[in-house]
């Protein structure tokens, strides 16, 4: 297929990423009657929220549903759920983000990953004609098949799920973190999983983390001890920083309920004694003993009693690796575009600061590329489900023309906005909400950093 530049502006949008912020930013891109094409690599759309499909979320129904894919979906019957109800992962994955693929159709395409994008015929270094060319995008399917697509702009939702950070201080992996992989795990366990509880149970962990995922971590590992098949679980909490008055939240004071009480229960996890901390710990080696249980090394000598089994989870970061050619203005400690990175940043906001934002702070140098959602934020933890909303509302305005409505802000966060953050997943109720939690968009191993991540982040991990 070739596309010239007089056809261009008939080409679809691209939109990577069938989540939240993709599936939204297609509803979107419908309403203003603009052809998106959605590209998931996975089997089913919001596969990466399936993935922490038992944790539940902090926020409820109706702070994690976008209006314009409300619309899309009342012709179809779709009825939302309890407003004031807190959603698991699995929830909102089968109650939402299912229904709402289906009613976009043949604009959803899945097992399709894109390894990469470009302006056609042009690669990041050439000037000429630049703006006028169509971006290709390139893709392989599950099959072998490859397959190279057009597009008049490039909406990149894909997260940063499948890109959890390591458990080396310096953001390089450990040495030997790679060969311990079958006893290293980045994602907040599932203990209703017979397999997953067993590797669990009776042995000792560590939880490298100091996020919301981590305090999910601490606190269902913490249960598992209690319970009568868990007798002998034991847990090391490895922290890079010292333990404060902070470190563990808000507690009862926190704006966000369920949040405040997730720290509460990793606190209990520690003061009960199934969690001992290990504080100003840089994890520089992973080494094996005799028997083949893990060691961890810092970078200041020190060397930990061997565990069973070591939990990361301390943030996650974009892949950019298929956005190569492109040219985007980057922040260079976040990851984010330069113009929200300091908005965005942990040291100064949580995510309940963060001010709705969008198309302009979304630009980049390559015009017609947005970074949205999770990945928007790059490896900062502040990602609230709404602001993602917001964003490709925005966005779809910048690419329809209506520069008005694109500039206009037209979300009012609540007080409580909540962080994506990883939760306890035992409480379905609104009015048990306040003893447990989860990530407005995925859980974080840091999380989830939505979302630490274990889809989501945590406003500070």
């Amino acid at each position: 297929m070739n596309a010239t530049t007089t056809d261009a502006a008939q080409l679809p949008v691209v939109v990577i990423g069938a989540g939240p912020a993709g599936l939204a930013a297609a509803a979107h891109l419908v309403e203003r009657g603009i052809e998106p094409l959605v590209l998931e690599a996975g089997a089913q759309a919001g596969a990466a929220v399936r993935e922490w499909a038992h944790v539940r979320l902090f926020s409820t129904w109706d702070e994690i549903t976008d209006p314009a894919a409300e619309k899309l979906l009342a012709p179809t019957g779709w009825l939302k759920p309890d407003a004031s109800a807190y959603p698991t992962g699995g929830d909102w994955a089968e109650q939402y983000l299912r229904p709402l693929a289906d009613a976009l159709g043949d604009k959803v395409r899945l097992g399709v990953r894109v390894t990469g994008v470009s302006r056609s015929g042009r690669d990041r270094i050439v000037d000429a004609d630049r703006q006028a060319q169509p971006f290709v995008v390139h893709v392989a399917y599950a099959d072998g098949r490859e397959e190279r697509l057009f597009a008049r702009a490039v909406v990149d939702a894909s997260g940063t799920w499948a890109t959890p950070n390591p458990a080396g201080a310096s953001g390089l992996p450990a040495l030997g973190e790679k060969a311990a992989a079958d006893r290293v795990a980045y994602r907040v366990p599932d203990l209703a999983d017979p397999a997953t509880r067993a590797r669990y149970a009776g042995r000792r962990t560590a939880v490298i983390g100091s996020g919301a995922s981590a305090f999910t971590a601490l606190a269902t590992l913490a249960d598992l001890a209690k319970s009568e098949d868990g007798a002998g679980t034991k847990m090391m909490w490895i922290l890079r920083r010292g333990i404060s008055g902070s470190t563990f939240g808000g507690g009862t004071a926190d704006q966000l309920p369920a949040r405040g009480a997730l720290g509460l229960a990793a606190k209990a996890a520690v003061d009960e004694g199934h969690a001992d901390p290990v504080t100003g710990f840089r994890t520089e080696a992973v080494e094996r003993d005799a028997e083949g249980r893990l060691i961890l090394a810092a970078e200041d000598g020190r060397r930990l009693d061997p565990v069973d089994e070591v939990i990361v989870l301390t943030g996650f970061r974009p892949d950019l690796s298929f956005l190569d050619e492109l040219r985007l203005g980057l922040d260079e400690r976040l990851q984010a575009p330069v113009e929200l990175a300091p908005l965005i940043d942990p040291n100064q906001y949580s995510c309940g600061t963060v001010r709705p934002h969008g198309a302009k702070e979304l630009s980049h140098p390559e015009e017609g590329v947005y970074l949205v959602g999770m990945k928007s934020y790059g490896r900062a933890p502040t990602f609230l489900a709404l602001t993602g909303y917001e964003q490709v509302r925005s966005v779809a305005a910048a690419i329809a023309g209506d520069r008005e409505s694109a500039e206009r802000v037209e979300l009012v966060l609540p007080e409580t906005g909540v962080c994506g953050g990883a939760g306890l997943f035992d409480r379905p109720h609104a009015d048990e909400a306040t003893d447990t939690g989860g990530g407005c968009c995925a859980p974080a191993p840091s999380l989830i950093q939505l979302g630490t991540g274990a889809p989501a982040p945590s406003c500070g991990s």
